[in-house]
């Protein structure tokens, strides 16, 4: 079965740039009728909380993911700790005593000569005599993962064939020295221990999936296959940070973005679909393919997001609002058709319902108080439909001679208050005339 996996860490809250990769493993496992795994890497004690869990999969749940299996690194100890094991008893997994000052100095050495800073493998060369000394001095060495320094070729999904060399870089620190263990062996060991079929993650990961692949055949596991999107970036190309709070999925969801407007800017921004709106994640997953996805940059635009919102909200059928207008007691469908052109975000319903239901201060200036005494007197009888406010504004032109603006101004600001807003056409039939009559008085 087609299994991916989506695994943040718990230290910050998502943001936009994180919504990406959880969205497109998301559409791609229901496009292949496969398993979604949320996977917290929570090894981090120091700055994974308990908050930050229930934070990320609340954002998940808003986008409208909701995982197949869950699981937690930190209930997984014991899986990494027999990896780590097999690969020491095969001679992969070796200690290495430098401190970070004495791997520093090595680094920096290497660069005054031209050269690439990387790992020397020292470690390899030290005597039992070197090794007591350093475990005599209290000394605990870090453990690295031994390459074969060898071409690793791969076909990503997105970008195609790859190549990446394991002889450019340091053997990777697997297991730090106080046991603790790095991003990379319980990654993969989570990978093979659940199946996973497909890798879909952002390109800054491109060059770890050579020391990843060469992990996974050391542990006899399956190497799933890669896919690797371009990043979400802000607009002037800047990477977005969750540990800023870079327009998390927190604020946007409180400034009252509706999730799909941000699930389509996460998703379809960067690719060669137009991002426009889409009813739900399963509407998006009809249109959006891997294939999609370009091999240029990814830009945020606020204001595209800003407008999209609109439009989905203008474009909003009523049975799709209706519960949020239950929950505001404003359950009418005649009073959303007439409102939803005039809304930024949801919540400005509730404002602009009180057009209807008052109270509202009439504006009137001096010079339209005898245009609006004739516009009382020319108000038809009921009942009223959308075809009102066109008779009576024309009844009115005929006895005024007023048109355009002055015409239908000083109707919008002493029925509203308001210098704009809904249509009135729609708006006065909610209304009514007694309404009416009172606001142009």
């Amino acid at each position: 079965m087609t299994t991916v996996r989506y695994a943040p860490s718990p230290t910050g809250r998502l943001h936009l740039g994180n919504a990406r990769p959880a969205l497109m493993n998301w559409l791609f496992a229901r496009a292949n009728a496969g398993r979604y795994i949320l996977r917290l890497d929570d090894t981090d004690t120091a700055r994974s909380t308990e908050a930050f869990a229930r934070g990320i999969e609340q954002d998940l749940n808003w986008l409208g993911i909701t995982p197949d299996f869950k699981v937690r690194q930190s209930d997984r100890t014991a899986l990494y700790d027999a990896a780590r094991d097999r690969l020491i008893a095969s001679g992969r997994l070796y200690p290495a005593y430098e401190t970070e000052e004495e791997l520093d100095g090595k680094r920096a050495r290497a660069r005054l000569l031209g050269r690439p800073p990387v790992y020397d493998r020292a470690a390899l060369k030290l005597t039992p005599e070197q090794i007591a000394k350093y475990e005599a001095e209290g000394r605990k060495p870090h453990w690295r993962f031994r390459l074969d320094g060898r071409p690793v070729a791969f076909v990503d999904l997105i970008k195609g064939p790859q190549t990446v060399n394991t002889a450019s870089m340091s053997d990777p620190v697997l297991v730090r020295a106080d046991g603790t263990y790095l991003y990379t062996l319980p990654s993969v060991v989570d990978d093979i221990d659940l199946g996973i079929t497909h890798v879909i993650r952002g390109e800054d990961h491109v060059s770890n999936t050579g020391n990843q692949t060469e992990i996974f055949e050391a542990l006899g596991g399956a190497v799933p296959t890669f896919a690797h999107h371009n990043l979400l970036t802000g607009a002037e190309g800047e990477g977005l940070s969750k540990r800023i709070g870079s327009l998390s999925l927190m604020e946007l969801r409180e400034a009252g973005y509706e999730p799909m407007a941000v699930a389509a800017v996460a998703v379809l921004t960067g690719t060669s679909l137009p991002v426009e709106p889409y009813p739900d994640l399963a509407a998006m997953g009809q249109a959006f393919t891997l294939d999609a996805v370009s091999h240029g940059s990814a830009r945020f635009d606020p204001a595209e997001l800003a407008s999209l919102n609109t439009r989905m909200l203008h474009q909003m059928p009523y049975e799709a609002a209706r519960a949020r207008l239950v929950a505001l007691g404003l359950d009418s469908e005649p009073l959303w058709l007439a409102l939803r052109g005039n809304l930024s975000v949801f919540s400005d319903i509730a404002d602009l319902a009180t057009l209807v239901s008052g109270p509202v201060t009439p504006v009137v200036a001096n010079e339209d108080r005898d245009y609006l005494a004739t516009a009382r007197d020319l108000l038809p009888a009921e009942p009223w439909d959308e075809t009102t406010w066109s008779k009576w504004t024309e009844a009115l032109k005929a006895a005024t001679g007023r048109k355009g603006r002055a015409l239908f101004h000083p109707l919008r600001l002493a029925l509203t208050g308001r210098e704009q807003g809904p249509e009135l056409r729609s708006l006065l039939p909610l209304l009514g005339r007694r309404a009416s009559l009172a606001r142009l008085s």
